[in-house]
């Protein structure tokens, strides 16, 4: 129902492999772990500037710049001409394409993000692929664990998908777009191309092709001044 095709490009990410045995592309989200285990080698062939701190094991390809007060605490893999922008937090079990932009004050932990994909102010990430060339807008948090903290449900149209995960943020495809200070809910699925306005609360599906539209109720009146 959900294969790793329909979402992401398996083309624009050096580890393709990790979802040869993936149904559901969220499947992969318990192979990262094993997968750095079994074939990390920590290298640093990137650029260091200032004093950022960088765990022995992670990996970080040429080109690849990591500012001062960036931290990469691993396992991670970096691809090459990445930037690991100050304030960056890199926890475990993040891979990382090519061409990434990671911001400040943003969050990694246990994800795969597909090359060109930006990240660049203020986001957390957690449990979640996000495709090539995605671009998350400042402030938008991918939930991953649900308020009673329960197993994570894909609600697709009148189907309720069990994921056997307690922690699932959001599949992110291919160039979606999600706007300023979203929330995006435990098992979202975000379709190739799909536009989420600022503000916009997400749970569910949203499909490839289509924009979830937030609509405000504003009114301007005359200030009163004493």
């Amino acid at each position: 129902m959900f294969p790793s095709s329909d979402f992401v490009n398996l083309d624009q990410i050096e580890h393709r492999t990790l979802f040869d045995n993936s149904v559901q592309i969220w499947d992969v989200l318990n192979q990262i772990g094993s997968y750095l285990r079994f074939r990390l080698k920590p290298a640093m062939f990137g650029r260091l500037l200032g004093r950022p701190f960088v765990s022995e094991s992670v990996y970080v390809g040429h080109g690849t710049v990591i500012e001062n007060g960036a931290t990469i605490k691993g396992p991670a893999w970096i691809g090459n001409e990445c930037e690991i922008r100050s304030g960056c937090y890199i926890r475990e079990n993040v891979i990382i394409g090519d061409g990434v932009v990671l911001g400040n004050s943003c969050e990694f932990k246990n994800c795969i993000i597909f090359n060109e994909a930006e990240i660049p102010h203020l986001s957390y990430v957690g449990d979640s692929v996000l495709g090539y060339k995605a671009h998350l807008g400042a402030g938008v948090v991918l939930s991953n664990v649900r308020l009673d903290r329960g197993e994570i449900i894909v609600k697709h149209q009148q189907q309720l998908v069990p994921t056997g995960l307690r922690k699932f943020g959001a599949i992110v495809g291919d160039r979606a777009e999600i706007g300023c200070n979203a929330v995006v809910n435990p098992g979202s699925i975000i379709g190739r191309r799909a536009l989420v306005y600022p503000l916009a609360h997400v749970s569910g599906v949203v499909p490839s092709n289509s924009i979830l539209k937030v609509r405000q109720d504003a009114q301007i009146i005359e200030r009163r001044l004493d």
